[in-house]
């Protein structure tokens, strides 16, 4: 009696895991929906030069999509190709971040809709989940359209990308825990570029993504688990455990107490820790005014009461 209830249990949990594991895969690649912007590239030479400057600076593209070996030419500010290639390794799986040159094995077969619809809902050309490493879903149709511009205009570079390789984690997670994020409410068509608080915190939200490493998250599912800002977000570079400072104008956050002047200064000095996962060179590019725009929008959050004894953990290889 004992065998044939054993017996019966173990085909039970053998038939929910093997259902579990197909309706994994069955959820994993299903393709998804989402509306195709009206952006159009631009030939004009100052929409070109403005999506450059997004680029290359507050956007911090060339961080995830320069080649491998060409982070010491990026932490100085350098202008590289996008040519992708690069390797996330993270509980998901691995991630490759794509060719954006307009090379066949890049985007040259790509609509430009179809581009600016995987950077504002996070859907790809073939209906696939794009996880939210590019939070750019309220960048303006405006900018929108000259970061378009500006990648149609880059030389092309051949390069083929490996596609993501996603773990069991990954395949869930993919399936039923997160899906697509897209813009919070009404995009803006264009945004009036100042150095007041409001255009600082369009730049600081939609464009540079200071939230996004200065915001504890759980990087299973990239979610935020803690206060705007207020820092704790655990990144992991090699041979170290980097915590994000807390920013928040509290008596214990990183830059309270700073100038306007000393917080631009900071940004043109570039970067000074090796390990440090800021992307201290397109940062070092952004000019005055959107440096004092960030500055006097960081002086308007939420003011978070907390401090991060050991910012720099050194861990075993």
């Amino acid at each position: 009696m004992f065998k044939k209830i054993l017996k019966w249990t173990l085909l039970s949990i053998i038939t929910i895991v093997v259902l579990f594991l197909v309706s994994i895969n069955l959820m994993y690649k299903k393709k998804l929906e989402a509306p195709y912007p009206n952006i159009h590239a631009s030939s004009d030479s100052a929409v070109i030069a403005r999506g450059k400057y997004l680029v290359m600076g507050p956007a911090h593209c060339p961080n995830c999509h320069g080649a491998p070996g060409t982070e010491d030419i990026v932490d100085r500010g350098e202008e590289v190709p996008l040519q992708g290639g690069r390797v996330f390794d993270i509980p998901p799986g691995k991630f490759y971040p794509v060719n954006l040159t307009p090379d066949e094995t890049g985007i040259a077969k790509l609509k430009d809709e179809e581009i600016a619809r995987t950077l504002r809902y996070g859907v790809g050309f073939d209906g696939r989940l794009i996880l939210d490493f590019m939070p750019f879903q309220n960048v303006s149709d405006e900018d929108l359209t000259a970061i378009i511009s500006y990648l149609r205009a880059s030389k092309p570079v051949k390069n083929v990308v490996p596609k993501p390789e996603h773990t069991l984690l990954g395949k869930f997670v993919f399936s039923f825990v997160v899906d697509p994020i897209g813009p919070a409410g009404d995009v803006p068509k264009a945004v009036k570029r100042d150095s007041t608080a409001e255009y600082g915190k369009y730049l600081a939200l939609s464009v540079a993504n200071c939230k996004g490493c200065h915001t504890n998250r759980d990087l299973k599912t990239g979610a935020y688990v803690g206060e705007p800002f207020a820092g704790g977000f655990e990144m992991d570079v090699p041979g170290y455990l980097i915590t994000s400072p807390n920013i928040t104008p509290a008596k214990t956050g990183r830059i309270t107490g700073w100038t306007e002047e000393r917080f631009i200064q900071r940004f043109r000095e570039g970067k000074k820790i090796a390990m440090s996962p800021m992307p201290w060179g397109p940062f070092s590019r952004l000019d005055e005014i959107d440096l004092k725009a960030v500055y006097r929008y960081l002086q308007t959050v939420k003011p978070v009461e907390i401090e991060y004894k050991e910012m720099i953990k050194k861990v075993a290889p």
